[in-house]
């Protein structure tokens, strides 16, 4: 009787406590055992949207430095483009400015040469009144005898 007694009080003690720990016990520990099961899906999740956050951005990184590049090429080529064009102006400027330095001193040439063959015909109407002078021994008089000398100017 004594193996059987013991055998009921143990059998008694043990669902006693089998019942007290599925009371008591059990339920926190599941729970925080789901919890931590939660805890660990949430992270994974937020971990692999972080993954797919960073292929994003460094997508749109790599769109946003293709584009970059681009345009510097492209206002690169634009600079080369108005230096270029700034050059052909410069070069065109200068040309007129020498065509129109070349033309004024041409003009000024031409001016002086006019002057100076209206002085070498004042001087040789001057000569040749001396020398009619000389040849006639009296004096021409220049105001009686305008006309004749405006004459011998033109025919010089």
């Amino acid at each position: 009787m004594s193996l059987n007694a013991t055998l009921f009080a143990q059998l008694v003690v043990f669902f006693i406590l089998a019942w007290f720990t599925m009371k008591f016990v059990w339920p926190p520990i599941t729970k925080a055992l789901d919890e931590r099961a939660s805890k660990i899906a949430d992270g994974l999740a937020a971990a692999d949207r972080a993954k797919t956050e960073l292929a994003s951005a460094n997508k749109r990184v790599e769109e946003q430095l293709a584009s970059v590049r681009d345009e510097n090429a492209r206002r690169l080529a634009d600079a080369e483009k108005r230096a270029l064009a700034i050059v052909e102006d410069a070069k065109k400027r200068a040309s007129e400015e020498g065509g129109k330095i070349v033309a004024a001193a041409k003009s000024e040439a031409e001016q002086q040469l006019v002057q100076a063959r209206e002085s070498l015909r004042e001087q040789v109407a001057a000569l040749a009144v001396k020398g009619a002078e000389q040849i006639l021994k009296r004096e021409v008089n220049a105001g009686v005898h305008a006309e004749l000398l405006t004459r011998l100017k033109t025919e010089l």
